[in-house]
């Protein structure tokens, strides 16, 4: 009976977890296509979903071309770092700029930090679309510095570091934002050798045969 009771109170508190993550509910280790990646990067995913980089506060930083599966390569993460009773939090880069604008605009911006600073992973999806101002390049910043060798980011970007001052505008922001996520970070590169699951996907409609429409 205890056995039963600890079960369900874990189950219950994953399922909350899972909730809070807002992670897509179709981008899963269970419908992500392993063959696709590497062999150096097969053999890192049990790590990355064992959490060990999070115990670190190591950032996860994937980079590469659109429609290579970086998406859902670090929702499948996030997803089990959950049910390993994780605190993740999963959101467009783009949304939480947003957010921390707004927070900033009615004086709430230290409020919400401390609120972002409850999740252990905090996974920013597409940071190479965000084309900002000065002020919401700002709060990003202060974003990435407050949570430096304290919590976890984790990033997908198809903008290398080269091409970061589309983001940050200036160059010396550019550089330190740089320097915070690279300090204590693991790289992955989805680089040529993974080609795009979405042009596969048109590709294959393209060479379906169709069935002519009747007289």
């Amino acid at each position: 009976m205890l056995e039963q009771e600890y079960d369900g109170r874990r189950q219950r508190r994953i399922e909350r977890l899972v909730k809070e993550a807002h992670l897509p509910a179709d981008k899963t280790l269970a419908t992500f296509e392993h063959k696709r990646l590497p062999l150096r990067i097969q053999r890192l995913l049990p790590n990355l979903c064992a959490g060990d980089f999070v115990d670190r506060a190591e950032n996860l930083l994937i980079f590469g071309l659109p429609g290579r599966g970086k998406t859902h390569f670090v929702a499948a993460v996030g997803f089990e770092l959950v049910q390993r009773e994780r605190h993740v939090l999963f959101t467009p880069t783009y949304r939480l700029v947003g957010h921390l604008l707004r927070a900033k605009r009615d004086l709430e911006l230290d409020r919400e930090l401390r609120r972002l600073d409850r999740f252990e992973v905090l996974i920013l999806d597409d940071l190479g679309y965000v084309q900002q101002s000065r002020e919401e390049m700002e709060v990003l910043f202060t974003l990435l510095a407050e949570r430096y060798e304290r919590r976890s980011v984790v990033i997908t970007s198809n903008l290398v570091f080269s091409e970061w001052d589309q983001i940050f505008k200036d160059p010396m922001t550019t550089a330190a934002a740089i320097d915070r996520v690279v300090h204590h970070s693991l790289i992955i590169e989805f680089g040529k050798e993974i080609t795009s699951r979405r042009a596969e996907e048109a590709g294959r409609a393209q060479r379906q045969p169709t069935t002519p429409e009747p007289a």
